[in-house]
């Protein structure tokens, strides 16, 4: 070993360039060293696994979420809004009233109902039908921006529907086909509840990029929706005598108006997390008394999990990172016997305990800071890459990986959190750090005379 440039006499300044040049060194294969520096390379691979499995598992986990929630919240809204104490006869006064409140972006009023609906071909599966009219649908841009085939306009006067592509095939389908919508709660007669049936030619089919919304929402035009689930009644007219019981239809006609309904009213707000400011104010503001649901109660038990989920995920896939930082003890603990003889004569030549402590510690921390590095980057391509990563993967081996009638989702989100990331990062180098400090303290208590007496 040379030695001019190692020591000096009374020792050297902390991190001196010695102590650097010794500690790459050791980090550099040589033939008798091959062994250690194999172990190295797998510990600096464990911890660029490790790093790079949590940034893009994490990331997914935020993408799913944030994906959800912009799906979900894109047609449900953040409060739903519904009628107590008399019917929603007065919606278009409600809505109007709601959209005055500070905080509120806009509301969209929908009649909705459950049915069955079939195509030509026979197929039949059960759908959630949500009228609404042009107007109300161009405020949702989700909605109306994600129609594939056909369009929204004269939407109102259509007397066609709207419906998902899954949907779409599922009934076998296409533009300008009808569509057969069955509501079992029809017209009452003296021999029971006859079911109302009615075919629609279908106008629009969309694609929102979510499994439950493409394979089970029907659209229709507001006015025919209010007449198939019966949501009106009829009045009569201010000033007009009831008619005789006798009278014919066109008298009762003419005594009588229809005053249609709503179901309920989507309220959207500007900041989704001030729920609990936004009810109170809500509350005051509203023309008649509601019942408001937030986003948050509706989906309580399903972001619960998903955050559950985050956090276990996190803590699980950290042990990775901590395996490899045990693999650094090991690397350095075998490194330190293997070079008892060199940290023998650095001491004699004047190295301190300290110093030596030092070279041990950056031989092992440079192992962890290149695989956080290694880790780093290719988390980050990883990540950035998800969905067509999955889409190869998908098609080499021929298995549908993350299938979308699982995850509700069509495609693979990803979405890298600079902070998420940060934790990961720092968590990767102070384990790697943590993890010199035994080895290179059992180098650094070597005794000169001892090491070099069996040599």
């Amino acid at each position: 070993m040379t030695t001019p440039e190692i020591a000096a006499p009374g020792g050297t300044r902390a991190f001196s360039p010695f102590e650097w040049k010794v500690a790459g060194r050791y980090l550099r294969a040589r033939r008798k060293d091959s062994f250690i520096s194999v172990i190295s390379a797998l510990t600096l691979i464990g911890v660029a696994i490790g790093v790079a499995t949590l940034i893009v598992v994490m990331s997914v986990m935020n993408g799913f979420r944030e994906e959800l929630l912009t799906k979900i919240l894109g047609l449900n809204g953040h409060f739903s809004a519904f009628p107590i104490e008399q019917k929603f006869t007065d919606y278009k006064d409600v809505v109007d009233g709601l959209e005055r409140v500070d905080g509120v972006t806009f509301a969209v009023a929908f009649a909705e109902g459950q049915a069955l609906a079939s195509g030509a071909a026979g197929q039949s599966t059960g759908v959630t039908v949500r009228g609404m009219d042009i107007d109300t649908i161009q405020k949702l841009d989700l909605l109306y921006n994600g129609a594939e085939q056909g369009g929204w306009d004269s939407w109102d006067t259509s007397q066609g529907v709207a419906i998902g592509y899954r949907l779409a095939q599922k009934l076998g389908v296409g533009i300008g086909d009808p569509v057969t919508i069955i509501n079992p709660n029809g017209s009452t007669t003296p021999f029971g509840t006859t079911p109302q049936i009615r075919s629609y030619p279908v106008s629009v089919i969309f694609n929102l990029g979510m499994v439950e919304f493409d394979s089970f929402f029907l659209y229709l035009p507001m006015a025919p929706a209010q007449d198939f689930f019966k949501l009106f009644e009829d009045v009569l007219r201010p000033g007009v005598e009831p008619p005789d019981p006798l009278a014919s239809d066109a008298e009762i006609d003419a005594a009588y108006q229809r005053v249609y309904q709503a179901s309920a009213v989507e309220i959207f707000i500007t900041d989704p997390d001030n729920v609990t400011e936004m009810r109170n104010r809500l509350q005051q503001d509203a023309a008649r008394p509601l019942i408001l649901t937030d986003w948050q109660q509706r989906n309580e038990t399903f972001f619960s999990a998903l955050q559950v989920e985050r956090v276990v995920m996190f803590t699980i896939l950290s042990m990775i990172i901590v395996v490899a930082a045990f693999n650094i003890i090991s690397s350095l603990v075998m490194l330190v016997k293997d070079k008892a003889a060199d940290i023998a004569i650095l001491r004699t030549m004047g190295a301190t305990r300290g110093s030596i402590m030092r070279i041990f510690s950056i031989t092992g921390t440079a192992i962890g800071v290149t695989g956080t590095f290694i880790g780093f980057v290719l988390g980050l391509l990883i990540a950035a890459n998800a969905e067509a990563l999955r889409a190869f993967v998908s098609e080499v081996i021929g298995v549908a990986i993350f299938p979308p009638e699982v995850f509700f989702l069509s495609k693979l989100p990803s979405r890298v959190d600079p902070l998420e990331v940060t934790v990961v990062v720092c968590l990767a180098l102070g384990l790697s750090f943590l993890a010199t400090l035994y080895p290179a303290w059992r180098a650094a208590q070597y005794d000169p005379v001892e090491a070099l007496r069996y040599e």
